[in-house]
């Protein structure tokens, strides 16, 4: 019954695609048929999730492949044809205002509309295949190593250039599995950062489900520690029974609004980590609490703060946060939804961002949530290289 508003919209957006590529083209014979079939073979996968998973899709194995990519190619499909429709209604109307102020009749032959349909469906479906075989290869890519060196003037000199690693949105579960994790331990380990901050998101499914995908985590090993906070995907798949898990994981320190004191040699910088922006409509004792968080500590050394989604940075700077780290958005994964995803942050999308004296990175992350497809959002891995100086002195 949870399935039925979700695929009455579905059928009636199959409903338009037909139009707009068969019927609107006039496609007959076996034309017709391919047609009508490719539109189906991309839905169905869909409607057996949305039956069988109402909600948050949780699809394993071979299968994820095509619900997740027909999915993508069938949402591009229907978006990218109505927006044509568009532009030619538009179009039209110019036209027929133009026609009347001349008092001349519209003589256009009815063949061309079918002319123009079959352009259009045509550059639409070719254009929606090559973008997502596109980002199929892009998000298989090894993940970039992105640099981010930002100064923080409480920071001690003795600090200067302290390393951390962040890993974020890895979205194990789906087409995500233990080969993957275990390539991204590897090379985490490799890079040989001070400290490993995980910033959500990791899982889409049970502790029962994934547990063997995720075990490579716990050989993620750094000098300083290893801290990972809670991301909404986490609250999506049992955030309890996670955040137990996690913290069995080898050295892995679960922060949920609380903070630490990194130390070395004598000199300190504060880390925290808030739960993420959705948790208290999961669990009652959850949700980000930035007073528990920062209760007590030593406001005159630098803070850097771990908290899921960028757009908790707003609260962050009323804290004196030196620098706030999060992912949550994937850069937007696929073009153009990256309009709509910074739209939902506030405009904080990926990369650097600075408000009021508290700085923001935003990391793509390495992973992916549903098809495996990046576009304009290529994987990252990040680095973010600390250092004691000024404002005046800091990167833009």
């Amino acid at each position: 019954m949870r399935a039925l508003i979700p695929l009455g919209i579905l059928a009636l957006l199959a409903a338009y695609v037909e139009w707009r590529l068969v019927v609107a083209t006039r496609l007959r014979g076996r034309w017709r048929i391919i047609a009508t079939s490719a539109i189906v073979a991309l839905i169905l996968p869909m409607l057996w999730v949305m039956v069988s998973h109402p909600g948050i899709p949780e699809v394993r194995g071979w299968f994820a492949y095509p619900a997740f990519i027909g999915w993508l190619l069938f949402g591009m499909t229907f978006v990218s044809l109505l927006v044509v429709h568009v532009v030619r209604l538009v179009v039209w109307a110019v036209r027929e205002i133009m026609l009347a102020i001349a008092r001349r009749p519209d003589l256009a032959d009815p063949s061309r509309r079918v002319a123009i349909s079959r352009i259009t469906g045509g550059l639409v479906s070719t254009a929606v295949v090559g973008h997502a075989g596109y980002g199929v290869v892009r998000a298989f890519e090894d993940p970039e190593l992105v640099d981010v060196p930002v100064v923080l003037p409480r920071l001690p000199q003795e600090l200067d250039g302290f390393t951390i690693l962040q890993i974020t949105d890895v979205h194990i579960g789906g087409t995500i599995g233990r080969s993957f994790v275990e390539g991204l331990v590897a090379r985490g380990n490799e890079i040989g950062a001070d400290l490993i901050a995980l910033t959500g998101d990791f899982v889409d499914g049970s502790v029962a489900e994934l547990a063997d995908a995720v075990a490579p985590l716990a050989k993620l090993h750094a000098p300083h520690g290893v801290y990972f906070i809670t991301g909404n995907h986490e609250y999506y798949s049992g955030a309890k029974q996670w955040v137990e898990h996690f913290a069995s994981l080898g050295s892995i320190r679960v922060l949920r609004n609380e903070h630490v004191t990194i130390e070395r040699d004598g000199h300190a910088f504060d880390l925290a980590g808030i739960d993420d922006h959705v948790g208290h409509e999961f669990l009652p004792d959850h949700g980000p609490d930035l007073d528990r968080a920062l209760a007590g500590r030593d406001r005159s050394r630098a803070l850097v703060l771990l908290a899921h989604q960028p757009r908790q940075v707003r609260q962050a700077a009323r804290y004196d946060v030196d620098l706030q780290l999060s992912g949550h958005t994937h850069g937007g994964q696929v073009w153009p939804w990256h309009y709509l995803v910074a739209l939902q942050q506030g405009g904080l999308l990926a990369g650097r961002y600075q408000i009021g004296s508290t700085h923001l990175y935003v990391s793509r992350g390495p992973g992916w949530w549903g098809p495996p497809v990046r576009v304009g959002a290529p994987p990252e891995l990040t680095r973010v290289i600390l250092h004691a100086g000024s404002w005046q002195s800091a990167p833009r």
